[in-house]
């Protein structure tokens, strides 16, 4: 059931208690990418186990807190880690982190993940920016009673993923000497990893990468009117296509190899962005 605003209040004011600065982007930083927020200076921090409503994730490579200050010249706030179905929370208690940040101020929400690669291009350490997604948690974030002060009944999704953002991603990778790659992501519960026949409809469907997350959260900010950039890094082949078998372990280390590469692409598109 969605969280509607007056129960997202308690929250947003002991955030507001650590943060004080309005930020303009927001970062959500998925397995093994937290340590970007280690480069943000300033503002303050605060564990989610600190705020009224808000879960913590138990799953390894996600350090559970809000970081804010400034990053790259501009005012941020990023997740490091976030919570997920697969752990039995809600689609609410999903998506409340990246509410609570828009919530905050911030209008651009950049969201990343680890995925595994379905497309044969998406080789472990690949970089892909997403354009579209496939939402197959049988889960919405906007299910339940309707709040209008959050967002509209049925908001439109034909650009979930920002056009001129994407753009920009790309002219910052050339530029930066980051190579990328554009594509599809799936979103499925989890938590197992899916089996080689799960992978082989993926393909037919026209996904190139799949994951354990992100869907909920777009569906979110778009519901509230943010703009979107969602960045996978490519920690695995998928099952079927790789005769190794799949570990956590394997995806928070390659995405520790990726995060330099990771951070110097968020530094261009952050820098970037209008003011």
């Amino acid at each position: 059931m969605e969280l509607a605003s007056h129960a997202l209040a308690p929250a947003l004011t002991k955030l507001r208690s650590h943060i004080t600065d309005t930020p303009e982007v927001a970062l959500v930083l998925g397995s093994g990418l937290g340590s970007l927020a280690d480069q943000i200076e300033g503002g303050g921090s605060v564990d989610y186990s600190e705020l009224p409503g808000m879960k913590s994730s138990a799953v390894a490579g996600h350090a559970g807190r809000f970081r804010a200050g400034r990053l790259f010249g501009r005012n941020v706030i990023a997740m490091q880690g976030r919570v997920h179905l697969y752990e039995g929370h809600s689609p609410a208690h999903v998506v409340m982190g990246v509410r609570l940040m828009l919530q905050l101020g911030a209008r651009t929400l950049l969201v990343s993940n680890a995925a595994g690669g379905i497309r044969d291009d998406l080789t472990p350490g690949t970089l892909m920016v997403i354009d579209d997604h496939i939402n197959l948690t049988g889960q919405s974030s906007l299910q339940g009673p309707d709040d209008p002060a959050l967002g509209p009944r049925f908001p439109d999704m034909s650009q979930a993923y920002d056009l001129q953002l994407i753009a920009t991603a790309q002219r910052v990778a050339t530029r930066s000497h980051v190579p990328i790659a554009t594509g599809v992501y799936a979103g499925l519960l989890g938590p197992s990893y899916e089996t080689p026949a799960e992978i082989r409809m993926l393909r037919n469907l026209g996904a190139d990468a799949v994951g354990m997350s992100t869907v909920l959260e777009v569906i979110a900010a778009r519901h509230m009117g943010a703009r979107v950039l969602g960045i996978s890094c490519i920690t695995n082949l998928a099952a079927g296509i790789s005769k190794k078998p799949l570990s956590h372990a394997e995806v928070e280390q390659t995405a520790r190899e990726s995060r330099d590469r990771f951070s110097r692409l968020i530094e261009g598109i952050v820098t970037e962005l209008p003011a």
